[in-house]
């Protein structure tokens, strides 16, 4: 269609049929020559059609309309025919209109004709840019024209008749071409008549100042002329009027609700270009209720043009009067597009409404614009901005202006003191107090000014308040000062906050020096203000904990150029005694990385910071170390002061620990003592042994930074050892504490210290690092197992946490908790720190937690079969036995098989199944291994009730079915031939419901591949066929049975018993090998299934070749043989009188049908061949070839009775689907 020829897809340029000239060219030397269609070209480009010239784009569009326009003042039906074949042609059509089709059939004649020869071709680079140069034509076309041939009541009536009926064809390309020529005509066309009303105002100006004239100095030649000059415009606004009518009511009103949505969006744009040019003509109710029921389509793509149509009409403050009716009806359509599920619908709507906005403040109502000021929140940020916009014109458009000459004010009585302050209320009001940086971000753009007057926010927070003015209350203070460092954060980084930014872009030299100011400013501002700032808010944890995070956005150059030392010993002196006020976690962790932050050796305040922070960590340590010691001296006669002195010390240090290198202070002595006497005791509080934990983890790891950077001694890597080693022994026997947050931050950790000190750390030139590699043993990776299973697969009502589940953020927060646990011992299967087996515990559980652990587990299992796809398979089914073993122990061996236990777990089999993707080559080996010990697994446990039951396990089968399309159909051979080793002939004759499952997976493995155990009637099929085909040769070896059988009628072979005894012995598995089907395959099937290495014959079923019983067993199925073959002899001499009449009957119809010499089992292949190829590549018959009768044609065979011999019936899947026995 044309929205891809256009765009890059269009038809080569069309030509002249074979024999004739294309439409418009003359022969040599006539008055054509040189021209298109008779008008002469530039550049070269003599003979070329004028489609030809525009699709090439060689010469300029001014050049090329006028070369046409001369050649239509030559010729006006040639050059008309050629401009017909340009729109035709632009269509991507290759037929062309000739000159006796022009003057001879009307136009829906030439376009069905047109349709008929209609060819789009493929994508080619030259079309990319042909779209503009086709709204280009067009529109110089008629400017060039707009002052006598658009007149002539010829040109335009003939383009306009014929892009009407192009835009009425049921051909997509014809529609969509044609509309768009008209849009553009349309448009064009509009500006004609714009300078026509305009020339007509002009001309009745001068008509009146000259009628005003005395009658000495009136002019009547003037008036007479300018009377004359407006008659003429004004029947030429008629008939550009008449014009734009016949294109708007035959080509807008159909096509604006075509089906096609670029054919919608062509016209909605191009009405808003209507009504923005010629605002008088088009501006009212008759056309703008177009737009407005438009903005309800289904395509984003249309609504977005009825919304920027909109967005050119109110941008012009001067036709809003015009808009009211419009915009009263319409509003609240556009509110709800701001929530539209395009991105660019939401923004160019919300930019609508701010316009609206702009235009008139009572249209919009508070619902309305609440509406939009929640979306500043929004993830997308476009959207937010858009919104931020809206919401800064809003709330700050009522600024108070500055007297001219007045100085400027600041700090509290500065212009922005009231903006920030709403601000402030209407981020409290929001409550989503957590997202100030998304409010920011999106307020960044429109008021970036605003946001960076950190001497006003300043002075708010420690100033007092004006007399009249209300002071802010605590909790607006605590607002402010988040605001604060999110805008702090915004100018120091300059990128969106997390979840909003597509990645960092590269910044400008522009943006990177306002960077740098606003760094430098705010570095001045915070380095003074920062400490009173602390001081008069250190008891509260909330405002502490962000002011505390400035410093890390400082240039701390700037204490030492600014000489502002002074105020860092203020600063240092401030965060010291917020340390001591303070046990909250997260205000320590802040005022740890505040140090870091300043620890930098670069500057020249190191020395000094580093000291202050050396003196407090030498005072917390001693006490530590001081308290422990009495407290573990007390034993139970501890009081709780003592133990909260040493949790408060014991947080402290673990929050420095965490960003601070403690090595010099020997941390893990003490710590591990006190574990120990947790261990021995029992009775320790929870608290203390958390973070003592902690704390001995971050021992261990700054040890192994250090000795990763090889600068420790040998003797630093053996103490590390064994440093490490003990710590993990501690934390496993922290996993059987009785309090379930000391046994999950134990799990944790050991989890990431198994991780850590794992083989692999020893890779990237690390191998230093050797003896400190440790490897679980089997009895911590059973605790951790068993950890999982106990404190992550529960359910939400087994999970009481403290009586709190009926809150649901605890709900949520319990859930996040256990998905981090999950995940922990997820990267340990992953890394292969466990063994992969321990896996199937938690693969099972993927159908039953779906919901909550559903992607961890699916992302585990991706990982471990990129690892080992062997072994992942053995993994996943193992995971399904073990399921299977569970329901068997619930529900007994008697189950049914319909229940919801096995369904479940058969649905679990075909999601593990839909995760080995559509690649059967990459997974081949995966999958076989899968069958391998889905097939073992089903016949390890005899039956209980003798060998005349089956297995215990069979029914797993029905489960291993679900794995059967992935395997490739040489592969499913290979698998059946291992099945039929654990078959014996007692189990191939058995058809109740127990033996269900083995025949439904023999069928999964024959469907597709070669069925070896077909019914007899399929097994003439097949031979039949087969001969057809000449796919098969009979061997060498059975010349002379295959001379024998030619006593037969033709089709009949005659050692069919012998056939039948080779087919029954197929599936049977007896202790001898020379009665396996295996060993009943000729030397090619054993070549062609050389995959069958994969599948040894277990130990226990491997049979020595002088068994005791062997020949009693031997005789015991010759004689079942033997009567097999009696019967079969029976059946065989039924079947071969059926066969006679059959060919009689063949003979006698050959006379209707001697015309056709194609068999009927040819005819049905063409459907079937695949299927019919893989069974004859199964048969080792000895056969002959089988005339059958030729086929009718389908009309004759359709009126005749099923042919219950004809292949196609023989091949019927319920067939198929029944075993031979």
């Amino acid at each position: 269609d044309f929205s891809e020829d256009l765009d890059g897809r269009s038809a080569t340029p069309a030509k002249g049929k074979k024999g004739k000239k294309a439409a418009g060219e003359k022969g040599k030397g006539g008055k054509g020559a040189g021209r298109i269609n008779g008008h002469h070209q530039e550049n070269g480009m003599e003979n070329m059609m004028l489609f030809e010239v525009v699709r090439l784009g060689r010469s300029a569009m001014q050049s090329v309309v006028d070369d046409w326009i001369e050649s239509y003042k030559h010729d006006r039906d040639v050059a008309l025919l050629d401009l017909i074949n340009f729109f035709i042609q632009c269509s991507g059509c290759k037929g062309v209109v000739s000159g006796e089709m022009f003057r001879n059939m009307q136009n829906s004649e030439i376009i069905r004709r047109m349709t008929e020869e209609f060819d789009e071709v493929t994508q080619d680079p030259q079309w990319k840019k042909f779209k503009s140069s086709f709204c280009e034509f067009i529109s110089v076309l008629v400017r060039q024209c707009q002052y006598s041939i658009i007149y002539d009541e010829y040109m335009m009536d003939t383009v306009i008749s014929l892009l009407t009926g192009l835009s009425d064809s049921q051909v997509r390309a014809f529609r969509h071409t044609s509309t768009l020529a008209a849009m553009k005509l349309m448009t064009a066309l509009v500006n004609v008549a714009l300078n026509l009303s305009i020339n007509m105002d002009n001309t009745q100006r001068q008509y009146e100042a000259e009628r005003n004239k005395i009658v000495a100095k009136r002019a009547n030649d003037r008036l007479e002329l300018l009377l004359q000059k407006r008659k003429e415009l004004q029947e030429n606004q008629d008939e550009i009027e008449n014009m734009m009518n016949a294109i708007f009511k035959g080509v807008f009103v159909h096509r604006y609700r075509d089906a096609i949505a670029e054919i919608r969006a062509i016209c909605i744009e191009e009405i808003g270009v209507w009504m923005k040019l010629y605002s008088d003509a088009f501006l009212n109710d008759s056309y703008l209720k177009y737009v407005g029921w438009t903005m309800h389509d289904k395509q984003g793509e249309v609504r977005l043009k009825c919304l920027t149509a909109l967005q050119g009409l109110y941008y012009n403050r001067e036709l809003n009067a015009r808009l009211e009716l419009f915009t009263s009806r319409f509003k609240d359509r556009i509110v709800s597009m701001t929530l539209d599920k395009e991105y660019d619908v939401a923004v160019q709507a919300i930019k609508l409404l701010t316009l609206v906005l702009n235009s008139t403040d009572e249209v919009l109502t508070p619902e309305d614009c609440e509406s939009v000021y929640h979306l500043v929140y929004s993830a997308h940020r476009p959207v937010a901005i858009a919104a931020g916009e809206f919401l800064f014109k809003k709330l700050f458009s009522q600024r108070e202006p500055e007297e001219e000459g007045a100085p400027k004010r600041r700090g509290r009585q500065s212009p922005n003191a009231n903006l920030i302050k709403t601000t402030v209320f209407f981020f409290l009001e929001s409550e989503l107090h957590e997202h100030a940086a998304y409010l920011v971000d999106s307020l960044w753009e429109c008021g970036a000014e605003l946001l960076k007057d950190w001497e006003c926010m300043i002075s708010l927070l420690l100033d007092d308040p004006l007399p009249g003015e209300e002071a802010l209350t605590d909790r607006q203070e605590t607002a402010l000062i988040e605001i604060m460092l999110c805008t702090v954060r915004q100018a120091a980084e300059c990128h969106p906050p997390v979840g909003r930014g597509t990645g960092k872009r590269v910044m400008t030299a522009k943006e990177k020096k306002t960077q740098l100011d606003d760094r430098t400013r705010m570095t001045e501002l915070f380095a003074v203000a920062l400490p009173p700032l602390l001081a008069k808010y250190a008891v509260d944890a909330e405002k502490v904990t962000n002011l505390l995070q400035l410093p890390q956005y400082f240039d701390l150059e700037i204490y030492t150029t600014g000489r502002l030392e002074k105020h860092l010993e203020s600063l240092l002196r401030q965060i010291r005694e917020i340390v001591e006020k303070h046990t909250d976690t997260e205000v320590l962790e802040v005022c740890s990385k505040t140090y870091h932050a300043l620890c930098n050796e670069e500057f020249t305040i190191f020395n000094r910071v580093d000291i202050a922070r050396s003196q407090l960590l030498d005072e917390l340590v001693d006490k530590f170390n001081r308290l422990l010691e009495d407290f573990l001296q007390e034993g139970e006669e501890a009081d709780e002061d003592d133990a909260y002195q040493v949790l408060s010390t014991l947080k402290r240090i673990t929050a420095f620990h965490n960003a601070h290198d403690l090595s010099g202070w020997d941390l893990f002595t003490s710590n591990f003592k006190l574990l120990n006497t947790g261990i021995e005791n029992g009775d320790m509080p929870e608290q203390i042994v958390i973070h003592s934990l902690q704390c001995t983890h971050y021992v261990i790891l700054w040890h192994l930074a250090k000795s990763s950077e090889g600068s420790s001694r040998k003797d630093d890597m053996v103490t590390l050892r064994k440093q490490m080693r003990a710590f993990c022994m501690m934390c496993q026997r922290y996993l059987t504490n009785v309090n379930t947050a000391v046994k999950e931050q134990a799990f944790t950790i050991l989890c990431d210290l198994l991780l850590i000190f794992s083989h692999q750390m020893v890779s990237g030139g690390r191998e230093h690092l050797e003896p400190l590699v440790y490897s679980p043993e089997d009895s911590l990776q059973s605790e951790l197992l068993s950890f999982i299973l106990n404190h992550v697969f529960i359910d939400q009502d087994d999970d009481t946490n403290n009586g709190q589940q009926d809150d649901e953020a605890v709900k949520i927060e319990a859930l996040h908790k256990r998905r981090n646990l999950l995940a922990a011992y997820c990267k340990l299967i992953i890394y292969c720190v466990v063994d992969m087996k321990t896996g199937a515990d938690i693969f099972k559980q993927y159908m039953r937690y779906y919901n909550d652990y559903g992607d961890i587990i699916k992302e585990t299992m991706s990982k471990t079969r990129q690892i080992d796809k062997i072994q992942c398979a053995k993994t996943l089914i193992l995971s399904l036995q073990q399921l299977f073993n569970e329901m068997l122990s619930e529900l007994g061996h008697g189950f049914d098989r319909s229940s919801s236990s096995f369904c479940g777990i058969k649905e679990l089999a075909r999601r593990f199944s839909l995760t080995f993707g559509l690649d059967q080559v990459k997974t081949r080996d995966a999958i076989a291994m899968l069958h391998k010990d889905g097939i073992e697994f089903a016949f390890k446990d005899p039956s209980t009730h003798g060998d005349g039951g089956p297995p215990l396990n069979l029914a797993f089968l029905d489960i291993l079915s679900e794995f059967s399309s992935k395997l490739m159909r040489q592969d499913k051979r290979t698998v059946h031939m291992y099945l039929e080793r654990f078959m014996t002939f007692q189990m191939a004759l058995q058809r109740e419901d127990c033996w269900l499952p083995l025949i439904s997976y023999r069928n999964s493995l024959q469907a597709g591949g070669d069925d070896d155990t077909m019914s007899v009637m399929s097994g003439y099929s097949s031979r039949g066929s087969s001969i057809r085909s000449k796919k098969i040769k009979p061997p060498a070896a059975t010349a002379g049975t295959s001379a024998a059988k030619r006593k037969l009628p033709e089709g009949i072979s005659s050692s069919s018993s012998e056939v039948w005894q080779q087919s029954m012995q197929t599936p049977v598995m007896l202790p001898s090998p020379h009665l396996t089907s295996t060993a009943m395959r000729d030397p090619k099937r054993g070549r062609d299934d050389s995959f069958m290495g994969v599948y040894p014959l277990p130990h226990d079923q491997q049979q020595p070749h002088q068994h005791p019983q062997h020949h009693q067993q031997t005789s015991q199925v010759t004689w079942m043989l033997a009567q097999r073959q009696q019967e079969e002899a029976l059946s065989l001499k039924v079947c071969f009188h059926i066969c006679l009449m059959f060919l009689c009957c063949s003979r006698r119809g050959t006379g209707l049908m001697e015309e056709d010499e194609e068999p009927i089992v040819e005819d049905v292949m063409m459907s079937s061949e695949g299927r019919m190829d893989d069974l004859n590549e199964g048969m080792d018959f000895d056969t002959m070839d089988i005339d059958l009768p030729p086929s009718k044609n389908r009309r004759e065979r359709s009126e005749l009775k099923p042919d219950y011999f004809d292949p196609a019936s023989i091949m019927d899947e319920s067939v198929l689907g029944v075993s031979m026995f």
